[in-house]
Order: C-alpha cells, then structure tokens, then sequence
C-alpha cells in the first residue's frame, strides 16, 4: 500500500519534468526553423518531423545527439537542462542545406 501511495505521488512529478514540445521540421533537406529558440535552465523535448522521402540523421556535437529519423516520419528527443548558448546542429545526410542551431535564452 505504501508503495502504491509513493508512486501516486511521484507520477504528477514526471508529469511536469517536461512542460512543452518544441517541433522542428524536415522540408526539402532543411530544418525549420532554422534557429529554436528554448528556455534555459529546463529540460525540453523536441519533436522532428521528417516530411523529406529520405532519411536524414540530425547531428549535434554540442547537445551530444546522434538520431536517425526515417523519411515521412518523426523522432523525439530529450535535451536538457542546458546553459544559455547556442547549441548547433546539422542533418548529416545533406549537411549543406540542413544546418541549425538552438538558442537557449
């Protein structure tokens, strides 16, 4: 019973580990937007959309992320808590054209 009660009250915590959804999207090997801008001090999850007919990796040194998102599909991942900076990112498939950056603010 006590273990059952704990867990009713933990459950609300994780609830609001993460407060909002921020969407980067795949379109034509270009991520958009190009600049996300988050809140500092947080953690976030993002949600990328590969609306592309190729796969495409999203790449961040930074962030240390490495994930594949399959074409006309999407991915989340989990960033976070991060200083206030600039944290770029690249889809290494077609790294010309899909550059990004988050800015944390």
């Amino acid at each position: 019973m006590k273990k059952l009660l704990l867990l009713a009250l933990l459950l609300p915590l994780t609830v609001l580990a993460v407060e909002t959804d921020y969407v980067l999207v795949i379109k034509d090997h270009q991520f958009q937007p190009a600049e996300l801008t988050v809140p500092a001090g947080k953690k976030i999850k993002v949600v990328i959309e590969n609306h592309d007919a190729s796969p495409e990796e999203f790449e961040s040194h930074s962030l240390n992320r490495e994930k594949l998102i399959a074409a006309n599909a999407s991915v989340s991942i989990y960033i976070g808590p991060l200083a206030v900076g600039r944290y770029p990112f690249y889809g290494e498939f077609n790294e010309a054209t899909a550059q990004g950056v988050i800015v944390t603010k």
